[in-house]
Parts: C-alpha cells; structure tokens; sequence
C-alpha cells in the first residue's frame, strides 16, 4: 500500500498534463501512486496518460465514459485509490520540488493527522510566482495537531481540495463534501508552512477566473455543505461562521469583474439573497466593516451595492493618484535639498559604505569599513542598507536608510564612498570626494561592457549610464591580475585617474583570523553533526531561467555519501527561496546565513558551478568540485573569460552519477584535485595573506603611495592555512563570525561590475 494516492483529474490541459504528472514523477519521495482520470477529455489527455502509464507503473489510468465534471472525476479516482493519504492535484498544476517529501515528513511528525493543510503560491504565464497571501495562518507553531476551533483563521486558507492531504480512512468514514467540512470534521489538523503546490494561473480556462454560469454552482456547494453541519449536531457552532463566510464569497464573486456573464448580475443577486434567507442564523454577529454589504446581500438591493462599490473603488483609485503625487513631490523635495547640500563644503572625516545594492553589512566595504575605523583617526563612518538589514550594521557605524534626507545628505556631503556596486546614478560626484569601488569577487562571468553582443544575460542594461558610472571611479579594486585585465576592459574608465589597486580581497581577510574555536562554534551554531563532512553546495543563477531549478538530486546524493556527510545548501539571492524544500536531516539550508565567508569556513568542501565563490574557497586551501551539467549553454547566454575545464580548481564532473563517481573514489580530494587547486589557488590568491582591507585603508584614507603586496612564492603560499590558527588571548571574535553580517552573499547581476 503507497503512502500517498495522488488524484489527477484532467480535462483539456493537454497542454499542461505532462509538466503536472512530472512534476510528481520527479519528487525525490517515491512511495506514491497516481491515479490519472481522463474525464473524457477531447483533446490528447487520454493518450497522455496512457504514455504516462506505459512508462511508469506507480501510474494507472482511469478512463471515464462521459464527461462528469471536476468533483465526480476526483471521487472516481477516489474510489481506485488505495494510498494512506489522498492528495489532490489539478492537472495544470504542478507539485514543487520536495513535496511530497516535506508532507510525508510533516505527517510523520505530527501522528498521522486526519488533514494537513500545506501551502501554495500563484505562478503566471509571466514566471512571476506569489505565495499565498494568508500563509501566517500556516506557521507550525503550538500543538502539533488541533481541531478547526483552536484555529478558526485557518478558513481564511484557499478553501480548495488541493492544498490538503487527507488521511484516506477518515475521508472514507465521514464522506465530507470537501473544502470547509472536511476541516470542521477532522478531529485533527495539522500545518506545514511550505508552498508544496504551484497554482497556475492561466489566461482562460481557470473556473476560479474565467466568465462562466458556472459560478452559480456555488449555491449548490454551500446547500451540501449546511446539509451536512445540519446533519452532525456536535457541527452547529460552525453554522454562523460558514454563513458569514458565504455572504463573503457571494461578495466577492459579484464585485470580481470577469466572473458573472453579462446580465446575470441581478439573478446571482436573487438567488444570494435566498440563500441569506435559507441559512441565516439569527444573532451571528458580522465584522463592522461588512455588515453594510451583508446587509445588501440579504435585502437583494444589488443595484445599491454595485452603486456603493463603485463608490468604493474611485476613492481608492483617488488615494492612489494622490500618493503617486505625493511621491512626486517628496522626490523632488529630495533632490533640491540634495542640490543644497551639493554647495555646502565636503566633510574630509565622513565616509560612506554600501554592499549588494543596500542589503547590509558585508563583502569587501565591510572589511574596509572594519580596519578603516581602527586605522583612521577621528573618521566617521555611515552604512547604507534598508531597514530590514539594519541589524546587521554594527552599533558603532551611523545607519542611513536609501533615498532619505540623511541619505542624500551624507552622499552629498561625505569625502569618500564605498560600494561593491554602483551607487545611485544621480549620484554627483563633487571635486574632493573619493570614491572606491570594490567589485565582489573574480570574474569568471562575462561582465560589464563585454556583455553587449549577449542580450539575454544584458536584459536592459542602460551601457551609456554603466560608463557614466566608472567615470566616478576613483579606484577600482582588485583581487588579482586576472581581475585588473578583466576590470579595465569591461568597465574603461573615462577618466585618466582612475588607479586599479591590486591588492587581494579584503573580505578574505578574515580566513586569516579566524581561530579553531571559531570554526568549531560556527560549525555546531549551523547544526554540522560532529565529526561529520560538511559540502557546501552553492550554485551561480542563470541568465536563461527566471526560476530556481536544482540540477542535482541532493536527497540522492547524500544517500550515496553515506552518513558522515551533510551538505550545506546555498541558493543564490536573486532567487530569493531557499535551495531545497525538503527536511532531510542531512541537507542544512544555509542561504539565510548571515556570512558566507563564515559558512565558507565551517565547511570542508565546495561543490559549485559557474560562482565566483570558487576564487574566494581556493583560498581556503580546501577541495572544490565543479558540477556543470550545462556547459553550452552557459556559455552561449552568458559566456566566460576562460575556460574552467582547462585550469579548475579540482575535480570536474559533468553529471549526477560522474558527481558521485568522484566522491566514491576519493577523487574530491586526491593528490591530483591537490595539484589542480593549488595552480588555482597560486594564480587567484596570491594577495590574500589578511592584509588586504589594510592595504585599501592606507593607500585611499591615508594617502600613502609607498603601499606594498606582498610577493607571493609557492613556499610562502602554501604556509597560509586559513582557519586553523591558534586561539588568541583576549581577541574579539570577528563581527563576520558573530553573527552581525547581512543576509545572503549576493552573486552578480549583468549590470553591476564585479562577479
């Protein structure tokens, strides 16, 4: 018996039934079954699932005669299943990676509930996704398990079939008519607050958003569902809730423009105001704000209510006019007194700093900011980030939120700016104001003017004002050689002052003073089992996908390791989704780690792509594999400055089972994979002996030319262990280590110059 039955009703979607039935062929749990029921559907389904069928045999296809509708067709597969759980998905759907994982998972925990409730996010033919906007109600929080009255906000969910696994026996026995009795009924619910379902929403075709008679087969649903409360005296308290809960629907369906078809507003009135009269209960107490349209509901005024809610829209589409106005006239408010501060004097003890396009404290200008207060006497530092990373700047360092007065005063004002990226194009730069750019890492990716003949990596970027930009520039840092050839010919100054600073990367800096208790307490602080393998898994985007798509099967892959490993995962920020949505005990999410220098040291391997992470990891001195099941393409969208294939920093592998062949082997961290990172590590690194950010501080804030790097031999690069120095007496652990670092180490975008 499969612990999941999987119901998938279909009725012209060929379009989209083969990306719903492999979205759950391809979960990493497979103790499933689906039941595809072609409810003699005119188009291709029948012969889609029947190619589904023949394939693979957790598939079984049910043909019906006739046209039956979406609810018989889902309790016909009801009645072929045979799985401990019912779950229920719409044939344009698809189930997001991990689901069925993280629901058996759930349920696992919870003690087999009667219902869990799990959660979904909108997707449209743009790519945008959205979650589901009452998600709060899904927070895994108190009990494990609770009846409807404990949470009565839960009916604020989606009330369809589809974001529920239903215990089979339960449904069995109480033969609910779904949606909300099958929560009043269940004498225990859990949650789990995870979006498992991808909700298409189509252009036509949707019934929840097309123009169609058959939303007034809403009266019958809810006639089902007071039949059933009516039927089950210990359901009666529910009765004035779902009656509220009617008059809602009823609402928004009549005010939805789309819905109704022309001229059936006044029947769908008609037949509403009967149902308030069927149902209504007396004394059930409405919420102040929609007892008014209540009210019109049972009164069958809908010419009234169309009248008030038009009212009702032109006073919001007028409050939008006016803060748009407002908005205008705050910006420009903005830049005049902007204009001002332009005229008054620069404040040669004032310094700016910015990272990641204002995400917080971190990279390159954190290291710099760092040593620069240590190193400058009386300079007054700023960071620049929004308010939802204002925790990560130390308390020591002035907090200024973008596009304030405070902002566009310290801009203005300030004698030298910082940043990783770009600042604000309206930036001026003033005579005396210095400003630096950092750059976040090594190029691999082609970047800046280099990506004019590749449009799809491009997007819209503006290549007049990315010049325009440089021109500001008043030193370029840089990591390496490679890096100083890369940078002046994709972002060429027009400005003959411009002077690249070779240094090394400072925020590498910190590999140099991190101490063996710091790793071990960044290790445990993460959940790193002790004595386990930790790989840091951490892939680049894609210029040619707009979502977050894993090449690798990690739940595969950690089996085949074995238990001593655990894999820290990684997603890139642009994404804005953890990597993995599973809760395999051996696969960490660390993308909302405040450090990734920090979860960089708590490893002990790197498995990566196309990153710039990698140039940063060499450091490190420890084995790096490269996973790249997509050369060509990459290379065709975004293209690179060399070859990774000819000079990698370890062991290529080009596919899953190649992936695994490396690590059964030892290969991963074999005398060659050695030999491979230190070349690597001898060409990219040779700067990074700690005392880069001080380099940066004495040649821009002091003004000393005399600065020096080091020269590296292979002697002297190899004495460098990161990470494993001893324990200082009375050292402050590194901010970057203490937790007071931003969010995710953000990778490029095509218009920001640096990786």
């Amino acid at each position: 018996m499969p612990r999941f039955s999987v119901i998938v009703p279909a009725y012209r979607v060929q379009a989209y039934l083969h990306e719903s039935l492999d979205s759950v062929l391809s979960q990493s749990y497979a103790d499933f079954e689906i039941i595809a029921v072609d409810d003699c559907s005119p188009d291709s389904c029948g012969a889609i699932i029947d190619g589904f069928a023949a394939r693979d045999s957790r598939v079984r296809a049910l043909h019906l005669p006739e046209n039956v509708g979406l609810g018989l067709a889902r309790n016909a597969g009801i009645a072929q299943a045979t799985g401990d759980y019912l779950i229920f998905l719409d044939s344009d759907d698809t189930l997001a990676p991990g689901a069925l994982r993280a629901i058996a998972d759930r349920i696992a925990r919870t003690g087999d509930p009667d219902v869990l409730v799990y959660d979904y996010a909108r997707t449209y033919w743009t790519g945008e996704s959205v979650r589901n906007t009452f998600a709060g109600y899904l927070a895994e929080t108190g009990a494990a398990t609770f009846a409807l009255a404990d949470r009565p906000g839960l009916l604020k969910v989606l009330m369809v079939v589809w974001n529920k696994a239903y215990r089979r026996e339960f449904v069995e026995a109480e033969d609910t008519p779904w949606t909300y009795p099958v929560l009043m009924a269940a004498g225990s619910i859990a949650v789990l607050d995870e979006v498992c379902v991808h909700y298409r929403q189509r252009r036509q075709g949707n019934i929840l958003s097309t123009t169609s008679r058959k939303h007034f087969d809403i009266f019958d649903q809810y006639d089902r569902v007071f039949a059933f409360i009516d039927a089950r005296p210990r359901l009666a308290a529910w009765r004035p809730v779902i009656y509220r809960r009617m008059l809602d629907h009823f609402s928004t369906l009549f005010t939805t423009r789309g819905r109704l078809p022309r001229g059936s507003r006044g029947e769908f009135f008609r037949r509403a105001r009967a149902h308030c009269g069927r149902y209504r209960v007396p004394g059930a107490p409405a919420p102040h704000r929609t007892r008014l349209r209540h009210g019109l509901i049972r009164l069958g005024a809908h010419r009234t209510y169309r009248a008030l809610w038009a009212v009702r829209l032109l006073r919001g589409r007028l409050r939008r006019i006016t803060g748009a106005a407002r908005r205008v006239v705050r910006a420009g408010a903005l830049q005049a007194y902007y204009r001002v501060q332009l005229r008054l004097p620069v404040r040669a003890d004032r310094a700016v700093f910015a990272a990641y396009w204002h995400r917080g404290y971190a990279c390159n200008p954190a290291a710099i900011e760092e040593k620069a207060r240590e190193l400058v006497p009386g300079l007054q530092t700023s960071w620049i980030c929004r308010a939802e990373d204002g925790h990560t700047v130390p308390t020591a360092i002035r907090r200024l939120t973008p596009g304030t007065y405070r902002y566009w005063q310290a801009l203005a004002r300030s004698k030298y700016l910082v940043n990783n990226v770009n600042f604000d194009r309206r930036l001026v730069k003033r005579r005396g104001q210095v400003l630096l750019q950092t750059h976040h890492g090594t190029p691999l990716k082609t970047m800046g003017l280099d990506l004019q003949d590749r449009p799809a990596a491009a997007g819209t970027m503006d290549f007049e004002q990315l010049l325009a930009n440089v021109d500001k520039w008043d030193f370029s840092l840089s990591a390496n050689r490679h890096s100083t050839l890369v940078w002046e010919k994709a972002y060429p100054s027009g400005s003959a002052g411009l002077e690249t600073l070779e240094y090394g990367s400072p925020r590498n800096d910190l590999f140099r003073r991190a101490t063996v208790a710091d790793v071990a307490r960044l290790r445990e602080s993460i959940g790193i089992p002790e004595g386990a393998t930790a790989l840091l898994y951490a892939p680049t985007h894609r210029d040619y996908r707009r979502t977050q798509q894993l090449d690798l099967d990690l739940e595969r892959v950690v089996r085949a390791l074995g238990p001593d490993f655990v894999i820290l995962t990684r997603a890139h920020y642009s994404y804005d989704a953890p990597l993995v949505r599973g809760t395999h005990p051996r696969i960490i999410d660390v993308s909302d780690h405040p450090s990734i220098e920090a979860v960089a040291l708590a490893s002990d391997a790197l498995i990566t792509d196309y990153s710039s992470l990698m140039f940063d990891y060499a450091d490190l001195d420890r084995p790096i594999v490269i996973h790249t099941s997509d050369h060509e393409a990459y290379e065709a969208v975004r293209g690179t400055y060399f070859d990774l294939r000819s000079c990698p920093p370890g062991a290529i592998a080009h596919t899953e089972d190649e992936l695994l062949d490396i690590f059964a082997t030892g290969h991963w961290r074999g005398s060659r994979s050695a030999q491979l990172r230190a070349a690597f590590r001898a060409r990219f690194c040779p700067y990074d002996d700690g005392h880069a950010a001080e380099r940066v501080v004495r040649r821009v804030f002091l003004g000393d030319t005399t600065v020096q790097v080091p020269a590296m031999s292979a002697g002297s690069l190899a004495e460098r262990q990161p990470g494993l120095a001893p324990v200082p007496v009375s050292v402050p652990v590194p901010a970057l280590l203490s937790g007071t670092s931003p969010g995710r180490s953000p990778s490029t975008g095509p218009d920001r110059p640096a990786i």
